[in-house]
């Protein structure tokens, strides 16, 4: 099925599923307020629906959120149960928690009865969705009107890899009708084929050295207005996917290796600006508290700054509350010897360079509160690589390190919370970083953010 397509599917039965989330949450509610219930459990009169109405703005978007982060939609649509069962087992059982949650942050009189009927209502209602849409797959009706006739065109060695590729994951509703080898079939036969299987659509793939004829089939099935599919895998990568766009009126196919632009890193640039601003106010007065301390314990500038490698390396002046003496770069040479973490990085655990209150405020991450400015003008993020200062960067002794730079730099990121200290190896340190933005979502995210607060909180400082 083409991206375009199952991305329209997903999100609809997004939409579904988050009506059926808040299905479960109407009906939870009015189980409770049975008044035979309430006898049952000895429970008094409920409070009124429309005081939870509110509610609807965390249940309604969490259900989809939580069904993708754990891989509902990745099923196909007759695959076994199983790749149904559990993604909602633990969507529908993280959901709950997440309402315990707000209840509790919340102090909200809400009964437990309909935090115990909610879970398991979400799952039915969603399982049941999926049960009916099995059966709809299922049905010969359907079928015939989701049926697409399609001709496979290339050469031996690739009709054979599409015909695998087929057999491994079958697409439903496509349905192949014939194949058009290019060793063999001249490009002129390719109308009295499209006439004789009455397709749909033609599935292209070829390489270079068959570019006239390809262009040529596809200027025959433009004649009959006949979908052509042109597979671009001309050029092998290794990392990259591939997408589609246009520029300027012109088709440009796109091999990017970073993150696309989606809803997922629309809502995590508004978590930032907005998460930045909220704590800058409320850390203030922390701020004014560390001010005073570091004057009092060395003479010298509060804030330490430094130029760091941004998006792409751009540089950008990074804020910390400074915690060592003020000729810290200076002193950096001849403490190099001591240098703990292989490559160009320069860590060591008791650096004598820290004064007494950067001690502090290294064990617990403090001094790395001003980020939240450089987060607020858009130059970092509260996920990503830690910036290295640009030094460090123009020291990287193999090029592909240099796609950790392909994100924003964050203020924590999966070395912070995966034993900093006790990864040495720059190298292992990179493969982490890169396997953060391979995998990057909202969810991890999310993640990796609840991971970052008891770090800070047991004091795993930086060294």
């Amino acid at each position: 099925m083409l991206r375009r397509n199952r991305q329209m599917q997903t999100q609809l039965q997004q939409l579904l599923d988050a009506c059926l989330f808040a299905a479960a949450f109407a009906i939870a509610y009015l189980f409770r307020a049975n008044d035979e219930v309430a006898l049952m459990l000895s429970l008094g009169p409920p409070s009124p629906f429309e005081d939870y109405l509110w509610l609807y703005l965390i249940v309604i978007p969490i259900g989809p959120l939580l069904l993708e982060a754990n891989g509902f939609y990745d099923h196909p649509p007759l695959s076994p149960r199983r790749q149904v069962f559990w993604p909602l087992l633990k969507a529908s059982g993280l959901a709950t928690i997440g309402l315990i949650l707000v209840i509790y942050l919340f102090h909200l009189n809400l009964a437990r009865p309909v935090i115990v009927v909610f879970g398991p209502a979400s799952f039915l209602l969603v399982f049941v969705k999926e049960e009916c849409m099995r059966l709809v797959y299922r049905n010969r009706f359907t079928q015939a009107q989701l049926r697409r006739r399609f001709l496979l065109v290339g050469t031996g060695a690739e009709l054979a890899r599409l015909r695998a590729e087929l057999q491994v994951r079958p697409e439903v509703g496509l349905a192949v009708v014939g194949e058009f080898n290019l060793d063999t079939t001249r490009a002129s036969e390719m109308p009295r084929l499209l006439h004789e299987h009455a397709v749909n659509g033609v599935i292209v793939s070829a390489t270079h050295a068959y570019f006239d004829q390809v262009a040529a089939i596809i200027g025959a099935c433009e004649l009959e207005g006949v979908e052509a599919w042109l597979k671009a895998d001309f050029f092998p990568t290794k990392i990259s996917r591939t997408s589609f766009d246009e520029f300027r009126g012109q088709p440009v196919l796109i091999y990017r290796s970073t993150p696309e632009a989606s809803w997922q890193s629309a809502v995590k640039q508004v978590l930032d600006v907005t998460v930045a601003a909220a704590l800058l106010l409320v850390l203030a007065p922390v701020f004014a508290l560390v001010a005073l301390l570091i004057k009092r314990s060395s003479p010298g500038p509060v804030f330490f700054k430094q130029e760091r490698a941004g998006l792409n390396g751009h540089p950008f002046t990074m804020y910390k509350f400074r915690t060592m003496v003020t000729n810290a770069e200076q002193l950096k040479q001849e403490l190099a010897a001591l240098n703990e973490m292989s490559g160009p990085v320069f860590k060591i655990t008791h650096d004598p360079r820290v004064i007494p209150v950067g001690r502090f405020l290294r064990k617990f991450s403090i001094d790395e509160f001003p980020q939240f400015y450089n987060v607020l003008r858009g130059e970092m993020s509260l996920v990503g690589p830690r910036p290295l200062p640009l030094d460090e960067v123009r020291r990287f002794d193999d090029v592909a390190h240099r796609r950790r730079l392909s994100v924003k730099p964050g203020l924590t990121c999966l070395w912070q919370v995966s034993g900093r200290n006790q990864v040495t190896d720059f190298k292992e340190w990179v493969r982490l970083d890169l396997e953060y933005i391979d995998n990057w979502s909202l969810w991890l995210d999310l993640q990796i953010l609840v991971r970052t607060v008891p770090a800070v909180f047991a004091g795993v400082g930086a060294k």
